[in-house]
């Protein structure tokens, strides 16, 4: 069966990306699904945590290109994009292209660039193409992007604006390890006798294509369409909030659920499907109302009470 096929290959390359990241199953799969629902992912963590190191075993795991592309206050839109670069030996213009030309992205410390640059990079999220000089270039397919963000240290930064914050299809945060997952840590350090895990690729264009296609296949019931909507439109009408969630939201609830169906080996999706990634595909995307700062309140309690009190439909999956 295909869906038999699917639940290898996502299971395939999660083990693969294992032998470097320690004790972040959940994680990974999160990360693994935004990928594969053509999303991007915004991760908020603390320093030190393997964010980078995620990324470029993703790359690694899955036979793609891949770039790091450190953001500072100094960084131009060409610094990332490229440009056309004069030749002096043949008298003409050569287009020279950026790290964003690349499958996978690590956009570390997105909010430290300019407004500017930042929407460069958004821009080709969005579009999958940039704009040399008025001509169009595509970027490679598939194109993901990671961004991160360092939550505490905001001294030097450009915070990214909500409505481009709604361009990531979730945002996730690792955490610490725990005292036995950091021992492994260790371990693994010791046998290897050196800083880099060597990964192999386990798959390839083409079947990545083939689970996508596979995705397109998971059926979703009408009235878990409606829980899905229902979800998006409470956050449009809490009291607590200024802005509620936009129809990408709704759309990212409808593409993560069914790739966490097919990761569970089911052609179906339940609503514990859609709660699975409920949190991560809200809560950057709604803003308090200012008289709810320092009250207890955020995003995230908002987004849980919200979970608790939306209707869950009663699916037959006889």
């Amino acid at each position: 069966m295909e869906i038999d096929q699917f639940t290898l290959a996502f299971s395939r390359i999660l083990d693969e990306v294992e032998k470097a990241i320690v004790g972040k199953r959940t994680f990974l799969e999160k990360v693994l699904c935004a990928f594969l629902a053509e999303g991007h992912v915004l991760i908020e963590d603390f320093p030190g945590l393997a964010k980078t190191l995620t990324a470029r075993c993703f790359a690694s795991a899955l036979g793609l290109s891949f770039k790091r592309i450190q953001f500072t206050p100094d960084l131009l839109p060409a610094d990332i994009t490229g440009g056309y670069i004069l030749n002096r030996r043949t008298g003409s213009f050569e287009l020279v292209k950026g790290p964003l030309f690349a499958s996978i992205i690590l956009a570390d410390e997105v909010n430290r660039a300019p407004p500017k640059t930042q929407a460069a990079m958004l821009e080709a999220m969005e579009e999958g193409q940039v704009t040399l000089e008025g001509e169009t270039h595509s970027l490679p397919r598939p194109f993901f992007v990671m961004a991160t963000q360092n939550p505490i240290e905001y001294e030097g930064t450009f915070p990214l604006p909500e409505a481009q914050l709604d361009r990531f299809i979730v945002r996730l945060s690792i955490g610490y390890p725990n005292a036995t997952e950091e021992l492994e840590i260790l371990e693994r350090r010791r046998k290897r006798a050196g800083d880099q895990e060597s990964l192999s690729a386990v798959t390839d264009s083409s079947e990545i294509q083939h689970m996508k296609r596979i995705i397109e296949g998971v059926l979703v019931d009408e009235d878990v369409e409606r829980y899905m909507v229902s979800l998006v439109h409470a956050t449009r009408t809490a009291g607590q909030l200024a802005v509620g969630a936009s129809p990408r939201a709704s759309l990212a609830f409808l593409k993560l659920s069914r790739i966490r169906a097919a990761m569970q080996g089911r052609m179906f999706v339940l609503p514990d499907d859609v709660k699975y990634i409920a949190s991560d595909v809200l809560v950057h995307r709604l803003m308090l109302k200012p008289d709810m700062w320092g009250t207890g309140h955020s995003a995230r309690s908002v987004t849980d009470a919200i979970l608790s009190t939306v209707e869950v439909p009663k699916v037959n999956v006889s």
